[in-house]
C-alpha cells in the first residue's frame, strides 16, 4: 500500500514540474541558436560590431545573451528615419564640387554630431601651421593614455618617436595616443592646444564645432557636414595633411621592433579611386565617419558621410556617390547647372 503512494505522489510531482522544465528549455533553445556578432575594440576609425556577446554557463550548457549596441546621437534623434534614392547608410552625407562650390549631394547637412576621429584632421592642422620641428622627439607619457573609451595601442608608453612620426601614425591610422601626445607638447600644454583648435575652426566659419581634445574619443567634439566640408577644402591645401593622411601604411621603429601601420580607409588603395584628403572615425556614439576630397569624373569633390550604421557602410556610401557622379556625365564634363550651389540630389527626411 505504501508503496502504491508513493508511486502516485511520484507521479503528480512529474506532471506539475513538466511545464516549467519545457518552458525553461524552450526559452534556453532560442538563446543557444541565437548568432551572435563578434565585438572589435574601438580605436580610431575601427568599429564595434552591431551587438556585444556574453556567454553564460547554466545547467552545464552555455547561452549567449545579446546586448544591443548603445545607439550612435543620430539614431537618438531620429536621422536614421531620412531617405534617399541612393540608399546611402549615413544619416549624414554632403557631397560639394569643391571647383564650383555646386552642391550635390545633401542630407541631414547641418545636423551636429559627435565627429570621432575627424577631429585629427583639425589637430594635424594645428600641428602643421604651427611650424614645429617635425624631426623632434616626443615621449609617450601615461598622460596619453585613454580615460575616456580604455582603447589601445601599440605605442607604449615610454616610447620615442619623432613629432613627424606621431603626425603620420594619427592622420593614416587614427592612432589615438599619438594624436594626445601632439597635443600634450604643443606650446602652452593641452589647453592651448585645444584652444588653437576651436579659434581655428571660428576663423574657417566651422559655426557648429566644437573641439574639446585633440583624439575624437569624446563625444563632445561635435561638428556638421557643412562645417567638415569647409574644414576638407582648408586642410587639403596643405601638402603635408594630404600626404600623410592617404599614405597607405607607414614602418615606424621601435626599439628592436619595427610596427607596421595601415590607413583606416582601404579606399585610398583602390585603383578606381584618386583620393587627396582622408580620415576616417568612429566612437559608439558617432557611427561610422569618413571625410574625403577625391577626383571623380574630372571633378574635384568634398565628401561628408556622419553617423553611418555599419563597419563598411560608410565606404559603400562612398562607392556609391562615385558611381553616380561618374553616370551623370562623361569624364571631364561638368554636370549640367544653372549656377553655382544648386541642388542636384536633395535627400528627403
Amino acid at each position: 500500500m505504501n508503496r502504491l503512494v508513493r508511486t502516485i505522489a511520484w507521479s503528480v510531482l512529474a506532471l506539475a514540474l513538466a511545464p516549467a522544465a519545457h518552458s525553461a528549455g524552450a526559452k534556453g533553445g532560442a538563446k543557444k541558436d541565437a548568432k551572435p556578432s563578434v565585438v572589435k575594440k574601438a580605436h580610431g576609425g575601427k568599429s564595434y560590431s552591431s551587438a556585444r556577446t556574453v556567454a553564460v554557463k547554466r545547467q552545464t550548457r552555455s547561452v549567449v545573451r545579446l546586448v544591443p549596441a548603445k545607439p550612435s546621437h543620430g539614431q537618438m534623434a531620429g536621422l536614421h528615419a531620412a531617405s534617399d534614392e541612393l540608399d546611402l547608410r549615413s544619416s549624414v552625407a554632403l557631397v560639394i564640387d569643391q571647383e564650383t562650390g555646386q552642391v550635390l549631394l545633401r542630407k541631414n547637412e547641418s545636423a551636429v554630431l559627435p565627429i570621432a576621429s575627424l577631429t585629427k584632421l583639425m589637430t594635424g592642422m594645428i600641428i602643421s601651421e604651427a611650424k614645429l620641428p617635425m624631426d623632434e622627439s616626443i615621449t609617450i607619457s601615461q598622460d596619453d593614455v585613454d580615460t575616456e573609451k580604455h582603447t589601445g595601442s601599440r605605442l607604449k608608453v615610454g616610447v620615442t618617436l619623432t613629432r613627424g612620426e606621431l603626425m603620420h601614425l594619427s592622420l593614416m591610422s587614427s592612432e589615438n595616443r599619438a594624436a594626445h601626445a601632439l597635443g600634450r607638447t604643443y606650446p602652452g600644454g593641452m589647453s592651448a592646444f585645444v584652444e588653437a583648435m576651436n579659434t581655428k575652426a571660428k576663423l574657417l566659419g566651422m559655426k557648429d564645432t566644437r573641439y574639446v581634445e585633440p583624439t575624437g574619443l569624446s563625444s563632445r567634439n561635435q561638428s556638421s557636414a557643412q562645417d567638415l566640408a569647409q574644414l576638407v577644402m582648408s586642410a587639403s591645401q596643405d601638402p603635408m595633411l594630404s600626404e600623410l593622411s592617404t599614405s597607405p601604411g607607414h614602418e615606424v621603429t621601435v626599439g628592436r621592433r619595427t610596427l607596421q601601420f595601415s590607413n583606416t580607409n582601404r579606399l585610398v588603395k583602390n585603383s578606381a579611386w584618386d583620393i587627396t584628403l582622408q580620415k576616417t572615425g568612429y566612437i559608439s556614439e558617432a557611427g561610422q565617419c569618413l571625410v574625403m576630397q577625391a577626383k571623380v569624373a574630372g571633378r574635384k569633390l568634398v565628401m561628408v558621410f556622419l553617423d553611418s550604421a555599419g563597419k563598411l557602410s560608410r565606404i559603400g556610401d562612398a562607392e556609391r556617390v562615385r558611381r553616380w557622379v561618374e553616370t551623370q556625365t562623361p569624364a571631364g564634363v561638368p554636370m549640367p547647372t544653372t549656377g553655382g550651389n544648386t541642388l542636384v540630389r536633395q535627400v528627403s527626411s
